[in-house]
């Protein structure tokens, strides 16, 4: 029957379930919370309160989409963190009451982790299409800004970091300014396919190391907006593709000048991308434009799993199920956990 993983996510706003076998994926349903727009952000408590209406029925279709029956399963993976402690909790105590009930093991994953093994999924049995290691993974979403070395499935290390704040939150407080709406990552993305990329200049770090740092370009264009706004009221609406588009080329510049320094640095050109940001169009033309002048051999996600999703929870779990490496009934979810 092959190992047979069913992985539940539930570490933010989105409630995900996905079935795996033998690494190959079998489905992936996600239910998306829209009642946060109104807010401009999640709100931590209507996020879980979402989670419980929508994880039984998420997990009863993933299970049907696959066309398994629970029985079949070899274990359930779910996110333990980081994440909101309600929603984890939630994922978390499904995922308990779940496994009991068939007797089958738990393995508790990493989300980041699991963001960065999302590129070992099989789409079929042939799919080969994977990262050989060691290779670099740049981690970007809106809570994490990260360049990981990636020796193994389960030996992986952090050499660069956001110190402040992340690449996803810098593109959706800049669009909230504007009011863009929220998430604003993915809107700033389609306007800057309109705008012009050099419009404007902001702000670009200076961090030692590999180390990021996007709180000085959110403040450089805030003032920018404050003082254009003092003379031109409409400015906003009338440069608005323009200050996407040079938003994101900043934003995407810094990325890539530490990711490039850390492949020349460690000598590895298998380079590979994850998380909400990778799906930047900005972001995936640059790394297209780095692996033909440098020669990397670049691995971009399918944009369905660069978000939040189960099927990386499952791959995750899936490989953790082959070392056995399961864990118990009284583990707790926790908000803040590294990836190593």
């Amino acid at each position: 029957m092959g190992i047979t993983i069913l992985g539940i996510e539930s570490s933010c706003d989105d409630t995900s379930c996905a079935v795996i076998r033998d690494g190959v994926l079998l489905s992936n349903i996600i239910a998306n919370q829209s009642v946060h727009q109104a807010y401009g952000g999640v709100v931590p408590e209507l996020a879980s309160r979402a989670h419980q209406q929508n994880i039984v029925p998420v997990v009863a279709e993933a299970i049907r989409k696959a066309g398994i029956q629970p029985s079949d399963l070899s274990a359930v993976a779910f996110t333990r963190g980081p994440g909101l402690l309600g929603s984890l909790l939630v994922g978390t105590s499904f995922a308990k009451g779940f496994a009991l009930s068939l007797h089958i093991p738990m393995i508790e994953v990493n989300h980041l982790q699991a963001h960065v093994l999302a590129h070992f999924i099989r789409q079929n049995p042939e799919d080969s299409n994977h990262p050989a290691f060691p290779f670099l993974c740049l981690l970007v979403s809106g809570g994490n800004s990260q360049i990981i070395k990636v020796n193994a499935y389960n030996d992986m290390e952090v050499i660069g970091q956001t110190i402040d704040d992340a690449a996803g939150e810098a593109f959706d407080k800049c669009a909230k300014v504007m009011g863009l709406g929220y998430p604003g990552g993915p809107v700033v993305n389609r306007l800057a396919n309109e705008g012009n990329p050099d419009a404007f200049k902001f702000s670009k770090p200076h961090i030692p190391g590999y180390d990021y740092s996007f709180s000085g370009l959110k403040t450089s264009f805030l003032y920018t907006l404050r003082d254009e706004l003092l003379t031109k009221p409409n400015f906003i609406e009338e440069r608005k593709t323009d200050l996407c588009a040079s938003l994101q080329k900043t934003v995407v510049e810094i990325l890539m000048d530490k990711l490039r320094k850390a492949a020349k640095d460690l000598n590895i050109n298998e380079i590979a991308t994850a998380g909400g940001v990778s799906a930047n169009t900005g972001l995936r033309d640059a790394m297209k434009e780095h692996a033909e002048r440098l020669g990397w051999k670049i691995h971009l996600p399918p944009n369905a799993l660069t978000t939040d999703n189960a099927a990386m929870v499952a791959i995750t779990g899936y490989y953790k199920f082959l070392d056995n490496d399961f864990c118990e009934m009284d583990a707790v979810p926790f908000a803040q956990v590294k990836i190593n």
